[in-house]
């Protein structure tokens, strides 16, 4: 199977504002954003599409499946971002800075008050991948989802600690593959 997941384009939200679960709209710049993710599109016939059940992935995963003139879309909510719980729509400053050191510091297994852990995204992001590569073996599949679920499939399929998955660079619109043969997975390219 060809996992190719592509991150959201960008929200319509203020920078610095903490945001996960949250449902944020995509930017006025939506349809510019996407113009370029066509071009992206073009080499990937998909026998399914998922996508997270937040307006800015479902909004990209709908004109994306029109665009390539295939099925339907698959809302999963194992494809979500964070849950930051209390922590979203609140701009970071607002936060009291040690929690949010403290959380930074072990993010991996500290949840936000009222949210989740990045281990339990990681587990969520990896039922998923298991459950698609098992009913799409030797078939292409795309995911419209976020950064952190992102970070968390490349790393799982490069056996990398999760502690080191923030590291990865995963831009709005971005492309990145995973290939997976005989349960072995593979890289095909992150961030493109």
């Amino acid at each position: 199977m060809d996992l190719y997941l592509i991150r959201h384009t960008r929200p319509q939200v203020l920078d610095g504002v903490c945001y996960g679960h949250a449902d944020i709209d995509v930017a006025p710049s939506f349809n510019e954003d996407f113009e370029i993710l066509k071009n992206k599109l073009n080499a990937i016939k998909p026998a399914g599409i998922f996508s997270s059940p937040l307006q800015r992935c479902l909004k990209l995963a709908d004109a994306s499946a029109t665009h390539l003139n295939s099925a339907t879309v698959t809302q999963d909510s194992r494809l979500m971002e964070l849950n930051f719980g209390d922590w979203e729509l609140q701009p970071w400053s607002d936060i009291p800075q040690g929690i949010v050191g403290e959380w930074t510091e072990a993010h991996i297994r500290h949840t936000p008050p009222n949210g989740e852990s990045y281990q339990d995204l990681h587990l969520r992001a990896k039922s998923f991948l298991e459950e698609v590569s098992e009913k799409h073996e030797g078939e292409a599949v795309i995911a419209f989802t976020h950064a952190g679920v992102i970070r968390a499939l490349v790393a799982e399929a490069l056996n990398l600690p999760l502690i080191h998955a923030v590291r990865l660079q995963i831009d709005y619109g971005s492309v990145s593959k995973i290939v997976i043969k005989d349960n072995v997975s593979q890289i095909g390219f992150v961030n493109r």
